[in-house]
């Protein structure tokens, strides 16, 4: 028998090459070459070759097709949904990664427990035995008679059990433990993954069957496998969170179906995964008297506004060089502020040590913080409480100018919504018609927001 030959693929663009290279010649992407085995293709894999002249495929004009409006099925979880876009699609294929143990079959098991009334639902499970599922569900109190359930990795045995039953729903926990017998190469391989979710993909659309893929991640928190594994299905979403804590996140970072950047908060019990009403509550800090180097700021997460936390802690520098550390924001946009701040209000922080923190352990990428990350400096340097009813939004320029953000009534409503009597916004985002509560300072420079700082 001869020797399997070595391939190197690259798991981002799928390129082979026959040695290993530090940069692939096909994405031009560093270190992503992996070893892998050669695969052996039989001939009518590919029933369709060119042989001579075909007969070429029918073509239609986009504005003779009929659009109609998308069904979905609501899951159960409201929030589960909101990240869905709405609910499930028939056809539609989701992947959800996260770190281990971070609660996605739960959350999975929790869906199908409630589907199951109503559809049929199948659980592919490749990780756990059935008597661990079982257990699973008697411990979280969910009535999962009417779930079916299939322990298997086999590929084919998979497909053929999906074609005979046409469940409405089917789970694969995990991808990367499902293989197929044309390959030769291990579970969780490139070819197999890619193989697997093509060919588990193809099963959905042509029996409209709605697959749920739960994929690993690697230590980098990106999705193992080949990148061609999030081209190929419809959504897809990371679960997110601190294994210390009982707060889960859902984010959706591509959705053909609904808008991305979407955020579902949860909350992990002793009874599984619960909605949370009230995410600004969780980003908020409770403190009996006023602080100085807190200052309330909104962030959108989708369509989502969220009222966060920005904390400062500036403090006389003991080193030759400052430290400038940030945990939720970007560093290297906390330097520009400094710069900003230095040259525009004429407030030097070259000798201190700043220290910037988003309560809750949210990540927030928007430059809507700007203005509030400023202020929350500049109330520590100066050792003055800002109003802990104030909520403080916007951009802010190289120029010293305070630029506008999206979504800034909708935030202004819920700052309102929550209680907060005043506001510090960009000019442009000021509302023309006055907010019941809500007192609303517009500003189109630094200074001028220092300067209700000063006012206080």
């Amino acid at each position: 028998m001869a020797k399997a030959k070595t391939l190197y693929t690259c798991t981002e663009c799928g390129a082979s090459e026959p040695k290993w290279q530090g940069q692939c010649p096909g994405c031009l992407a560093w270190n992503t070459l992996v070893e892998t085995l050669e695969e052996t293709v039989s001939t009518n894999r590919y029933a369709n070759k060119f042989d001579g002249l075909t007969q070429s495929a029918s073509l239609q004009k986009i504005s003779s097709i009929q659009a109609a409006d998308i069904a979905r099925q609501a899951t159960g979880i409201s929030e589960f949904d909101r990240v869905l876009g709405g609910g499930l699609v028939e056809g539609g294929v989701v992947l959800i990664g996260g770190d281990p143990g971070i609660g996605k079959s739960t959350l999975l098991l929790q869906v199908l427990c409630h589907l199951g009334r109503s559809a049929q639902a199948i659980y592919v499970s490749g990780e756990e035995s059935p008597q661990q599922i079982a257990m699973r569900a008697k411990r979280l109190g969910l009535d999962a008679s009417e779930v079916e359930l299939l322990a298997e990795i086999n590929l084919e045995k998979i497909l053929a059990t999906l074609q005979t039953h046409k469940p409405n729903i089917a789970v694969i926990d995990s991808i990367q433990t499902v293989y197929s017998e044309a390959l030769s190469s291990a579970p969780g391989s490139v070819a197999q993954v890619r193989e697997c979710s093509a060919q588990l993909t193809r099963l959905a659309k042509q029996l409209g069957i709605t697959v749920i893929l739960v994929g690993h991640v690697t230590k980098d928190g990106t999705l193992a496998g080949p990148r061609v594994l999030e081209h190929i299905v419809d959504t897809v979403l990371y679960f997110e969170g601190d294994q210390n804590s009982s707060f889960r996140l859902i984010r959706a970072f591509k959705n053909r179906f609904g808008a991305v950047n979407e955020l579902g908060v949860f909350a992990m019990t002793e009874k599984g995964l619960r909605e949370v009403a009230n995410p600004s509550a969780l980003f908020l800090s409770h403190h009996d008297s006023q602080v100085a180097g807190s200052c309330i700021t909104v962030t959108m997460e989708g369509t989502r506004p969220l009222l966060i936390e920005i904390q400062a802690l500036v403090d006389e520098s003991h080193a030759p060089s400052p430290k400038r550390l940030c945990v939720g924001l970007e560093q290297n946009r906390l330097a520009m502020l400094l710069a900003v701040l230095h040259r525009h209000a004429g407030i030097p922080c070259f000798d201190q040590d700043v220290f910037i923190n988003a309560v809750g352990g949210v990540k927030i990428a928007e430059p809507a913080v700007d203005l509030a990350v400023i202020l929350s400096i500049v109330s520590s340097l100066k050792n003055k409480p800002l109003d802990n009813k104030l909520i403080v939004f916007g951009e802010v320029g190289l120029a010293g100018e305070v630029r506008p953000v999206q979504g800034g009534q909708m935030r202004l409503k819920e700052a309102a919504k929550l209680g907060f009597s005043k506001a510090i916004v960009p000019k442009s985002n000021a509302p023309k018609t006055k907010i019941a509560g809500l007192e609303v300072i517009a500003v189109e420079r630094l200074d001028q927001a220092l300067q209700q700082l000063r006012q206080k």
